[in-house]
């Protein structure tokens, strides 16, 4: 009960700016958890498909491999019927990588979308922090300069420490919203990794039996 009542203490006297710096943490922070949330379910659903496309596209039942890539909408599918649809109609393995590649620029800007708002809430946190400590140091500075000569020095170490808690809050908010954003970059790519993965075993499969057919 002691540490909360501290924690409100530290907010109250840390003047105007803890409360846009709050309001950064908040958006910083609910970005985060939702992409955190959207990324992990993405890894599991692609996890999934491929799970069931992978014996599929080894045993070279592309057809059967079209139907359960059609019958989902995750990330890995969009990608791999990209390749699929081509598989039938041409037989240049670069015509297939290339319908590839571009459902690939399609995605990527998806998995990574408003992940680097989190960084700047961070960096937007850090510098309300300093600009308030500034501030405050000017308000107590002014203070000082019309006080009594004998309060001038227990007037500007209070002041100086009020101020300060401004900086503090602002790398308390910036650290945990830096942090975030670096494991959303990791896990974004994660996944873009497993997706270019995918895409090259697929491509070797449907180039392989393409060369196949064309020997038989």
């Amino acid at each position: 009960m002691d540490s909360i009542y501290s924690m409100v203490g530290f907010f109250m006297t840390g003047g105007p700016f803890m409360y846009p710096i709050l309001i950064v943490f908040a958006v910083g922070a609910s970005i985060a958890i939702e992409r955190y949330i959207t990324l992990t379910r993405v890894t599991a659903r692609n996890q999934s498909c491929w799970n069931l496309v992978q014996p599929a596209l080894v045993e070279g039942d592309f057809e059967k491999a079209r139907e359960l890539t059609s019958e989902d909408d995750s990330t890995i599918s969009r990608l791999l019927s990209m390749g699929l649809d081509r598989q039938g109609a041409v037989r240049r393995r670069e015509d297939i990588e290339i319908a590839m590649e571009e459902s690939m620029m399609e995605i990527i800007p998806q998995l990574e979308k408003r992940t680097p708002y989190v960084a700047l809430a961070s960096n937007i946190a850090t510098l309300l922090g300093l600009l308030g400590t500034i501030m405050g140091l000017i308000a107590a500075f002014t203070a000082v300069a019309n006080a009594n000569p004998a309060e001038k020095a227990d007037l500007l170490s209070a002041s100086i420490s009020v101020a300060m808690n401004t900086t503090a809050f602002g790398l308390i908010v910036a650290i945990p919203l830096l942090i975030s954003n670096q494991i959303l970059m990791a896990k974004t790519s994660e996944i873009i990794d497993s997706l270019e993965m995918a895409s090259v075993k697929a491509l070797n499969v449907i180039s392989s039996n393409a060369k196949r057919r064309v020997e038989a």
